[in-house]
């Protein structure tokens, strides 16, 4: 009898990165199952449910035999409608063609990677940031070009210098993410000019990952760059249904952009999936074009969540929130807590924190490698999975032991 085989991962599989606030998740989750409080603020998910109507269309989809294969670039139907309402959102003429479903906005990012980037080619993307850019970067054999954020006026604005200092003549692609995790940074219209120009000066493909491009409580609608000169026929925006329906375990969203690219990610999809399932999609048609009150609803309740996790940060010594007028994130500075507690490594401050207390977190090392010159303690705050009620509990658990 001959011995079993010894897995040896494949060698690229060590240049893949994780998300890492499933990470945080999994030490949660453990301190939670010994019998203790666990105050959710780490993960992005929602405990906020999926509006009755799109629900009830999934259901009578399923009941109508909707569960079989569907064209590899999604439905005629939700291809249409996601076409239209994008092409009235953000101010260009998109059409059904330009657009592709994906399980999840989360596969756009390696599919565009894939479509337009050579091995050695030189990609910008923020940091700190989706730490899934980072990953896809490397592992597709890209060169990741970090660029920054600092704050001026209590609000978090891209790092210009940060960006020209990024670039090269190997310089390929720009990953923006207007409506930013994990900083709340809400890019104004100077900055997103500046980005559109730097892009059509050096001939940069675009992916404009937007998943919070609808959740946000204060001022005009969000910025975007997609519809800005020269911009539309290099970028492709990745589009999920997961923040503004509350809908992040359907897994549903799309690529949509130029034709050329669009179809190269659908074959991708032909590779990988082979299709987005019918009934999601349908149920993706109706969160669309059917009520809209249940999406005002989420946007309301994230909102006074907002109001109320910032309230109980700004209480706390030594915590400096930054503004921000959208997503569902605050990246605040401790540093005058961390350094009263004695410094030290990070991850053991977050887990000496949850531990004392029961709030979870993510830190500033879970979204990207620490850059040089970084001397402030950042933590991230979500609270898109905690109810003002359960927040404001954990909020002053947090108060007593930061401040004793």
């Amino acid at each position: 009898m001959s011995s079993a085989t010894t897995f040896r991962a494949a060698e690229r599989i060590g240049t893949l990165g994780t998300e890492t606030a499933f990470a945080v998740s999994a030490d949660a989750a453990a301190w939670k199952a010994q019998g203790n409080e666990v105050y959710p603020f780490h993960l992005g998910d929602m405990n906020i449910r999926t509006p009755l109507n799109i629900i009830e269309r999934a259901h009578e989809a399923m009941v109508d035999g909707k569960t079989g294969y569907t064209p590899a670039a999604g439905i005629p139907e939700l291809r249409e409608a996601l076409a239209a309402s994008l092409s009235t959102e953000r101010g260009v003429s998109y059409s059904p063609e330009q657009v592709s479903v994906q399980p999840g906005g989360k596969p756009v990012i390696g599919k565009f990677l894939m479509a337009v980037m050579e091995p050695g080619d030189e990609v910008l993307y923020p940091n700190p940031g989706y730490p899934i850019y980072e990953s896809q970067v490397d592992y597709l054999g890209g060169v990741g070009r970090p660029y920054t954020y600092y704050v001026e006026g209590n609000r978090f604005r891209i790092d210009r210098e940060s960006v020209q200092s990024a670039l090269s003549r190997a310089t390929r692609v720009l990953i923006f993410n207007a409506q930013h995790n994990p900083t709340g940074a809400d890019a104004d219209a100077d900055d997103i000019e500046w980005l559109a120009a730097l892009a059509n000066e050096r001939d940069l493909w675009v992916l404009s990952d937007d998943p919070y491009h609808d959740i946000r409580y204060d001022g005009a609608a969000s910025q975007t760059m997609v519809g800005l000169a020269g911009i539309a026929e290099r970028c492709v925006i990745g589009y999920t249904f997961s923040k503004k329906y509350a809908m992040t375990g359907w897994r549903l969203g799309a690529a949509v952009g130029p034709r050329e690219v669009v179809d190269v990610i659908t074959k991708l999809n032909t590779n990988d999936e082979s299709c987005t399932n019918h009934f999601v999609q349908l149920a993706g048609v109706e969160a669309l074009t059917g009520d809209q009150s249940g999406a005002q609803e989420i946007v309301h309740t994230l909102g006074e969540r907002r109001n109320a996790v910032v309230s109980g940060l700004c209480a706390i010594d030594g915590v400096v929130v930054p503004d921000t007028a959208a997503t569902f994130y605050l990246f605040v500075d401790v540093t005058g807590v961390y350094r009263r507690m004695g410094g030290g490594d990070q991850q053991q401050f977050r887990i000496d924190t949850m531990q004392k207390t029961g709030v979870s977190f993510c830190s500033r090392t879970h979204f990207g490698r620490d850059l040089p010159g970084e001397d402030r303690a950042w933590i991230r705050f979500a609270y898109s999975g905690i109810d003002v009620e359960v927040a404001n509990r954990g909020l002053a658990e947090l108060k007593e032991y930061w401040e004793s």
